[in-house]
């Protein structure tokens, strides 16, 4: 017990830039290796099924941005709360936390599965799906959302692992998911040929195993915080902090389901099933990079939430710009392999030469701007960290709702195809000026308060 409260501790004593990598790097191996697992699964899909099933994955997008909205609303609100909590020194309330996320996460998962499967064909074709594409995208989801359930747990219980200080432990749950997965689609898809289900159902096996592993850790009495009796009925003071933060990250995902929505049904209206299949090339290969500037988000978490529970300013504006200039560094390395390398890109995915010549397009113009949106997300997720929802939620919104959204609609009428893909970067370089402003009008007040506290 002394020990993993130690590594609690260790939050508000070890240097930050230690700090910062020790918990920022297992989360981004975590990350990106979640996000090549998606990668290969779109490359078997695509090189064994054909492009018509890459467009139909293209179609699913919206789903997991929906599913992923819920999971957020539990999982990164719960890591936040147990975060400052842990800060506080208030292990009962955390461990609490910790019950009232198991149930939660049981909940939702079940609710949504439900929802989702007695309405699947509808909404497939509220999100864009053609005749062509429709076999594909139900197929793949009827699977996904039967384990929809082990989806949202085991995110849930790799963000507290986070935020209980156990990021290695997280990375390797992850890590397990991606090798199993890997080898799990190549088996399903490639040598028994069960087509787009196998691959949904080389997911949710593989998180099933990682899940297992995880409540095994939460389990164990020794550990800071674990599974015992009379920490699982809802408590309302802990579920109203809990969505109170994760609402932020709720959002962010229900906007970019609705976004994708429309852009898939604009790519079809201007550019046809094919564009739809760029159109997921392009956003898996963006994604890579995506995944590792939330990496660095992730691995602020624990750390600026802790400081600012324990009103160490210093060290939290200290966390905050070192994971800003990492952000920066790995979006301007994004930006350059899509201007010099995309055909590459696109290659891996399939062997179509119209699908490659629109994915090349799509790519270059869809991370144009990539090296300015790692401060954007850093400063959005760095308010959701501290607990300052309603800051992190205008963030987030206003890129999605009052910056992409309109240019999706308003941009094609000028451009066709090429205004859908330049809406992207666009509303990513506003969405920057606007995160830029109210960080620096924020940044005096820290600074403030960390002189205050060092008198």
């Amino acid at each position: 017990m002394n020990d993993n409260k130690q590594a609690a501790l260790e939050l508000g004593t070890k240097p930050v830039g230690s700090l910062l990598w020790q918990y920022a790097l297992p989360a981004m191996v975590a990350m990106v290796a979640s996000s090549l697992y998606n990668i290969i699964d779109r490359s078997v899909i695509g090189q064994v099924v054909g492009p018509e099933a890459i467009a139909g994955l293209g179609i699913t997008f919206p789903f997991m941005n929906l599913s992923g909205a819920f999971g957020a609303a539990v999982g990164v609100g719960a890591s936040t709360c147990i975060s400052v909590k842990l800060g506080q020194r208030d292990y009962a309330t955390a461990e609490h936390l910790l019950g009232n996320t198991v149930t939660l996460n049981l909940i939702v998962g079940l609710l949504f599965m439900a929802v989702c499967l007695v309405f699947l064909d509808p909404i497939l074709r509220f999100f864009g799906a053609s005749d062509v594409t429709l076999p594909y995208a139900r197929e793949f989801m009827q699977v996904i959302l039967s384990g929809n359930m082990i989806t949202h747990m085991y995110f849930g219980m790799n963000a507290v692992l986070r935020a209980a200080g156990k990021p290695r432990h997280a990375m390797y749950a992850t890590l397990f998911t991606v090798g199993c997965n890997i080898v799990l689609v190549v088996a399903f898809v490639w040598w028994f040929r069960w087509g787009i289900r196998g691959a949904a159902l080389a997911t949710i096996t593989s998180q099933t195993l990682a899940l297992c592993w995880q409540m095994w850790i939460f389990s164990d009495k020794n550990e800071l915080l674990h599974l015992k009796r009379g920490i699982y009925k809802l408590k309302g003071e802990l579920v109203r902090n809990i969505i109170s933060i994760g609402i932020s990250p709720f959002l962010m995902n229900i906007c970019a389901c609705i976004i994708v929505i429309f852009m898939n049904n604009q790519f079809v209206c201007y550019g046809g099933d094919m564009a739809v299949g760029a159109y997921s090339i392009a956003n898996s290969i963006g994604m890579i990079f995506v995944m590792f500037v939330m990496g660095i988000n992730q691995g602020m978490q624990p750390i600026a939430g802790y400081n600012y529970g324990a009103k160490r300013f210093d060290r939290m504006m200290r966390c905050l710009n070192l994971a800003i200039l990492a952000a920066t560094i790995i979006m301007v390395v994004a930006w350059l392999i899509a201007m010099f390398l995309p055909w590459y890109c696109a290659r891996m995915f399939t062997t179509d030469e119209t699908l490659i010549s629109l994915a090349v397009d799509g790519i270059r113009i869809n991370m144009l701007l990539f090296p300015i949106i790692g401060f954007q997300m850093v400063v959005t997720n760095f308010f959701q960290c501290i607990g300052k929802v309603n800051i992190a939620i205008f963030l987030s919104l206003s890129r999605q709702l009052l910056f992409l959204l309109p240019l999706i609609a308003v941009f094609p009428l000028f451009w066709g195809l090429n205004g859908v893909w330049a809406a992207l970067p666009t509303s990513d370089g506003v969405a920057a000026l606007v995160a830029a402003f109210v960080m620096f009008r924020y940044m005096r007040k820290f600074r403030s308060y960390g002189q205050e506290n060092n008198h």
